[in-house]
């Protein structure tokens, strides 16, 4: 019997983005451990990170492996005074994916998705796939095409930038 492909691979596919998956063999506990098991450094790595922007208002930001998010930054590209990390639960709601396996394909609403500039620097990268322990391997130029209305900018925060 045939597995079906991970959610981001089947979004992915219906967009005619290329990709392929792949299955981790056991469970990871670093981002440095994904990254060598994938054949890639950890700057290929993307996490995507979402942030409570409000009540039921939610931003998705994709930075490139060990990179921090500068909250000052991100609150002047969203207009928001406030905004915080997303709960657990928040996360799996907003996404339809459990921490580990997020990306900014087949989410069941809107999210507004902000792309730092250190992810395209990337030729090639992995994602979530919407499944833990698995990860879509695909080009930074598809990413970018398979995502017309993402925000593109430097997202990252300075060293010792303080944070919330």
């Amino acid at each position: 019997m045939d597995t079906p492909p991970p959610p981001v691979s089947a979004a992915l596919t219906s967009l005619r983005i290329p990709h392929r998956t792949f299955v981790h063999s056991d469970s990871v506990r670093s981002l440095e451990q994904a990254a060598a098991e994938r054949g890639h450094r950890p700057a290929q790595v993307v996490r995507s990170i979402v942030f409570r922007l409000g009540l039921e208002r939610f931003a998705m930001v994709l930075v490139a492996g060990p990179d921090q998010i500068g909250w000052k930054t991100l609150r002047q590209q969203t207009g928001q005074s406030r905004l915080s990390m997303a709960s657990e639960p928040e996360v799996l709601a907003a996404t339809g994916y459990r921490l580990g396996a997020v990306a900014p394909f087949g989410l069941p609403r809107p999210v507004q998705i902000y792309i730092d500039t250190s992810v395209l620097a990337e030729a090639e990268i992995s994602i979530g796939s919407g499944l833990r322990g698995t990860a879509v391997i695909l080009t930074s130029a598809d990413l970018a095409r398979a995502l017309p209305d993402a925000v593109i900018g430097n997202f990252r925060g300075a060293p010792g930038e303080p944070g919330p």
